[in-house]
């Protein structure tokens, strides 16, 4: 048996390879910030506001060696997670719980609106799918939600605790006008595409994360905002996977044998 937490034909497989993970990645770490328990630790223990993109990254890093590395890479790396998490004092299940969801919740809803086809039945067996997550980073099993009722009516239960501190209106100005080096920033296309995805992260929030930061929705926003999406997606797409795949997951591939090694 080839040795991994998830197989090829899982859909966290399915989302965490897909390029709407540009965009749910940002999304997830605004949803993340709108918790203020949750970014008083961040924001006291950590480099955030001078590291946005590093910590970006570093999620990025995590969800694929969790999806596609092996058994022992995930548990090794959830482990050291586990011990960043204490430090920053952000380790109460609680929190813990908000974060996990707040990503879940952004992954999928950015791949389906990005045109990424997923019957219900898949979207429930995603939740399903990270509860593993969930429990590697130390959340019971129990509270976590299974399906996208129960995601529902979580976010329902917690919303009169959320609201955006001004750590975390920071945190949305650095994801938004991340700090690059001038060559970078006037050299290369990465300024203008960083703004088009953060853009689309912000403008794909849900309407109650988005009156919490206090930015407008326009009427016919969503529309709109899907049609940016799947044009993104799809533009993505056309570069080759060389470019967009990480190392992990062209390991991963080359493991379950779905290219030659």
């Amino acid at each position: 048996m080839v040795d991994g937490l998830f197989s090829p034909d899982s859909v966290a497989w399915r989302i965490h390879s897909d390029p709407s993970m540009l965009v749910g990645g940002i999304r997830a770490l605004l949803q993340q910030a709108l918790h203020p328990e949750a970014m008083d630790g961040v924001a006291k223990n950590s480099n955030f506001r001078e590291d946005a993109w590093g910590r970006l990254q570093r999620t990025g890093d995590y969800v694929s060696t969790l999806t596609f590395g092996t058994s022992a890479e995930a548990n090794a790396l959830a482990s050291r997670v586990r011990i960043v998490h204490s430090k920053l004092g952000v380790d109460e299940p609680k929190l813990l719980l908000w974060v996990h969801m707040s990503m879940v919740d952004s992954f999928l809803d950015c791949a389906i609106r990005s045109g990424l086809d997923l019957s219900q039945d898949e979207q429930d067996q995603y939740l399903q799918e990270m509860a593993t997550f969930a429990t590697l980073v130390g959340i019971s099993q129990e509270v976590v939600p299974v399906t996208r009722e129960q995601m529902a009516e979580y976010f329902q239960h917690i919303a009169h605790e959320l609201r955006a501190s001004d750590d975390a209106k920071r945190a949305a100005l650095f994801l938004a006008i991340p700090p690059l080096p001038t060559v970078v920033r006037f050299a290369t296309p990465a300024a203008p595409m960083w703004a088009t995805l953060s853009s689309l992260a912000g403008s794909s929030l849900p309407d109650w994360a988005r009156k919490l930061y206090g930015w407008p929705t326009l009427p016919g926003q969503g529309t709109v905002t899907n049609i940016a999406l799947r044009t993104s997606r799809n533009a993505l797409l056309l570069l080759p996977k060389t470019l967009m795949e990480p190392p992990i997951l062209k390991d991963a591939r080359k493991r379950w044998g779905l290219v030659s090694a």
